[in-house]
């Protein structure tokens, strides 16, 4: 699954992976949680051109009417999204990508469990596919929100979690986003698990389980990775 991440890349680098589409100023965030809002770009409608917009994490459904549902959404598996009722709508016409530079998954210890933080070996950020919807039935305005699209786990996550986010390589990018390409293989066949070669972990400070605790020591590495594996 995927339950944390961290967006601390400087907005302007980040930018350059998408030419065209302006950016708010962002700042860094070490632990991003379900129900905050996220970082995405998407393509509403054609001939619209991609946007950036804040979309809460957590998807609720169109005919969703309990804000709680959300929090059962934060993830779909991308064995089952054609077929979920709360997902295959959005997969038809409404993906995107949630940005981020790197998320956390929990390995157990004998003296508990212990974030791992997980991230491309260049510390570049990425896009992870994901898939939003607008709902008007909880509040009196319209939210959109979003899930994160999981796949099964790479060689290097495995031995922390058997699943990991989708993290699509950027030529991709554009199928993906492409709200009127509607080949349900083709995208399907784009929801692989990252290169592990292209990736690395490292051990990370508890107070990540915090929700709320937001500070660059959240990443403070803690123990040697022949200590946990």
């Amino acid at each position: 699954m995927c339950g944390r991440f961290t967006l601390r890349t400087p907005t302007e680098t980040i930018a350059d992976l998408f030419e065209g589409v302006e950016f708010p100023e962002m700042t860094a965030n070490f632990n991003i949680a379900p129900t905050q809002s996220v970082a995405a770009i998407r393509q509403p409608a054609l001939p619209t051109s991609k946007e950036f917009s804040w979309l809460r994490w957590g998807l609720l459904p169109s005919w969703a009417t309990d804000i709680k549902m959300g929090a059962r959404m934060i993830n779909a598996r991308c064995e089952t999204i054609q077929e979920k009722p709360a997902f295959r709508a959005a997969f038809k016409k409404r993906r995107c990508l949630i940005l981020a530079d790197g998320f956390y998954e929990w390995q157990a210890t004998p003296t508990g469990k212990q974030p791992i933080y997980i991230y491309r070996k260049d510390e570049q950020p990425f896009g992870m596919a994901g898939l939003w919807e607008t709902n008007s039935q909880i509040a009196s305005t319209p939210m959109e929100t979003c899930t994160v699209i999981t796949t099964t786990a790479n060689p290097l996550v495995a031995p922390i979690h058997d699943r990991m986010p989708v993290i699509l390589p950027a030529e991709h990018f554009e199928q993906w986003l492409d709200s009127a390409f509607e080949d349900a293989t083709a995208l399907q066949s784009l929801l692989k698990p990252y290169a592990a070669e292209k990736m690395s972990t490292r051990a990370v400070s508890r107070n990540v389980n915090k929700v709320g605790y937001n500070q660059a020591d959240c990443l403070a590495p803690t123990a040697t990775q022949g200590e946990l594996f």
